[in-house]
């Protein structure tokens, strides 16, 4: 930790309870990127003022700022960082397609892995709701696991933002009762990524309070 700047200006607003946050942290933290954090506390709202407003119309983590850039959306933030610093982005051409393929796939069905933790910890809603959600969520870790079925990455040889995107959701099923001991091909990829340095569990890596980070 230090009081400098990070090079470039490079800084990511975000929550420690966000699953969309945890993504771009982890990419940085993998990448071995210096840059600050600034939090955004989401139990008092600080996402809905005016100030933090200006950063991100939607009122939502993360955001990013990078060389006088704002991006927010937490797989366009991936997206921009590959393209940026050249970590995890695909070995060619179409390996980089593919991994922004999973992306956009990403949001689509993975985030009711996000939808049944945040029943399930956060906002008590009637059962039909989970009963709805909970098989969308174990549909799309199925996929996955059959994804990873003889390979150990998403995209070619090596990590890309498709697994760090994928995963930094994922890394929540606990939270909503989904084990992952019931998809062997996942937990095996997640425990491949876990081995990489500058790997952490969310609310180990994202910090409460504001932090800059060295390289």
């Amino acid at each position: 930790m230090t009081n400098t700047e990070p090079h470039d200006g490079l800084t990511l607003f975000g929550s420690f309870t966000s699953s969309s946050s945890y993504k771009p942290m982890l990419y940085l933290s993998l990448a071995r990127l210096p840059f600050a954090f600034r939090t955004v506390n989401l139990k008092y709202g600080a996402q809905k003022e005016a100030d933090y407003l200006a950063v991100n119309r939607y009122g939502q983590v993360p955001a990013l700022r990078h060389r006088g850039l704002t991006i927010v959306q937490s797989n366009a933030i991936l997206d921009y960082l590959a393209r940026t610093t050249g970590h995890f982005a695909g070995a060619s051409e179409q390996e980089q397609w593919t991994a922004r393929e999973w992306l956009s796939w990403e949001a689509d069905n993975i985030t009711n892995v996000a939808k049944v933790r945040h029943y399930s910890r956060f906002r008590q809603v009637d059962p039909a709701v989970m009963d709805y959600f909970r098989p969308l969520a174990e549909a799309a870790i199925g996929f996955v696991d059959r994804a990873l079925e003889g390979r150990d990455w998403l995209v070619g040889d090596g990590p890309t933002i498709a697994d760090i995107g994928c995963w930094g959701r994922m890394v929540f099923m606990a939270e909503g009762g989904l084990e992952i001991a019931r998809w062997p091909n996942v937990q095996a990829w997640s425990q491949r990524l876990a081995a990489i340095a500058g790997y952490g569990l969310p609310y180990d890596l994202v910090p409460k309070k504001d932090r800059v980070f060295e390289a």
